[in-house]
């Protein structure tokens, strides 16, 4: 266990590089849950009901609280499930190397010009063999759920002239880049698939997040719809904290195409949005939302503290982040009181999409942070 003290405003250390093992679309820095969870008592249980990629799991293994994260998209929840997973670095490193030498050729490899330019067909080969084979093991397999997490984040981005970190050609890191925008790039540069040995990579990527990492702590990550996965968890929590999709922001799955085919989804952009909050309009936006926030209540010891990071993309015209906030948790009639509402600033732009592509990352409007007791 650490202190609060010294975590909040530093660059990452060795300690902290399992939470930055995989990037994520949207995630809100380690400082902000962090600094809520300092007040916690030992024993309190923290839940995330939009865990992403695990900021807020993490955040409680580092100060020794159990914690439960739910995340609608598959990608989200498998990395999550890395941050609550306990550390044996040997034990990982043993079955990856079993899996890529002992496994038979994978079933399964995808064809056509977007592989073959993103992939080198001995790098695209193993991997699949990790696919393959990751997809047979239990949820509850630590050694499994941080050998995926790992591969989620090497499975694309930038080249570098030194020895490669990831398994692709030129991409960015925090999202796949849809097929024929990719394929386009690499054409009118004449840049074909580097061979990158999935081994090596792997095992120093291995090497390097998980050499120190804090205790593992009592914890668990659900894959599904908040409201519904709530309504079966009989645990009693004293802390959320979270950051529900924005409102329209709703492509997490095809932003994340490539690392969910890796979890088992489509050799191609899934565009479907189930399990999402919708996004149809305001009122079903802050129905939906409403009703994660009465289903959390249930699931709530008295005086629990609800902290809600959100913003708004500015490219949509929509109710402030506080209005839409604020109806959602007036439409849950849960007995959440806010206690607080404070800007939280711009995101960075390491929190928004890579350029890496030869696209500027979007701009962001200014965040909220809002501050909630359960008062039943």
């Amino acid at each position: 266990m650490v202190s609060a003290d010294g975590v909040a405003d530093r660059v990452v250390g060795p300690q902290e590089r399992l939470n930055t093992a995989c990037p994520y679309f949207t995630m809100f820095p380690l400082s902000f849950p962090i600094q809520l969870l300092a007040r916690a008592s030992a024993g309190q249980w923290v839940l995330d009901p939009f865990c992403g990629r695990g900021t807020t799991l993490f955040a409680a293994r580092m100060l020794g609280l159990p914690a439960v994260g739910i995340d609608a998209n598959p990608v989200a929840a498998a990395v999550a499930a890395a941050k609550v997973s306990p550390v044996d670095l040997v034990d990982v490193e043993a079955m990856a190397v079993r899996i890529l030498t002992e496994s038979l050729p994978a079933a399964e490899v995808p064809e056509g010009e977007f592989w073959e330019l993103c992939y080198h067909r001995r790098t695209l080969a193993d991997i699949c063999v990790l696919r393959e084979s990751l997809a047979g093991m239990p949820a509850d397999n630590a050694s499994a759920n941080l050998l995926r997490a790992i591969v989620l984040g090497i499975l694309h981005g930038p080249l570098r002239k030194r020895e490669p970190t990831y398994l692709s050609n030129q991409m960015p890191r925090t999202y796949a880049t849809k097929p024929n925008a990719a394929v386009k790039f690499w054409k009118n540069r004449e840049m074909t698939a580097p061979y990158v040995n999935v081994r090596s990579a792997v095992l120093r990527r291995l090497q390097y997040t998980l050499a120190e990492t804090p205790a593992a702590q009592p914890g668990a990550v659900h894959l599904g719809e908040a409201s519904q996965v709530l309504a079966r968890l009989r645990r009693r929590f004293d802390w959320v904290i979270t950051s529900p999709p924005y409102y329209r922001m709703y492509t997490y799955l095809p932003d994340q195409w490539l690392r969910n085919w890796f979890v088992g989804g489509p050799a191609a952009v899934d565009y479907s949005v189930a399990g999402q909050i919708s996004h149809s309009s305001e009122t079903d936006f802050a129905a939906d939302l409403g009703r994660v926030w009465s289903k959390t209540a249930a699931r709530c010891n008295p005086g629990a503290t609800l902290a809600i990071r959100f913003g708004a993309l500015p490219s949509v015209k929509s109710s402030s982040p506080e209005e839409l906030l604020r109806e959602s948790l007036r439409q849950a009639d849960a007995g959440w009181k806010v206690t607080r509402v404070s800007p939280a600033g711009q995101p960075t732009a390491k929190a928004r999409q890579a350029v890496q592509m030869g696209n500027q990352a979007g701009d962001y409007a200014p965040e909220i942070d809002l501050l909630a007791t359960w008062c039943p």
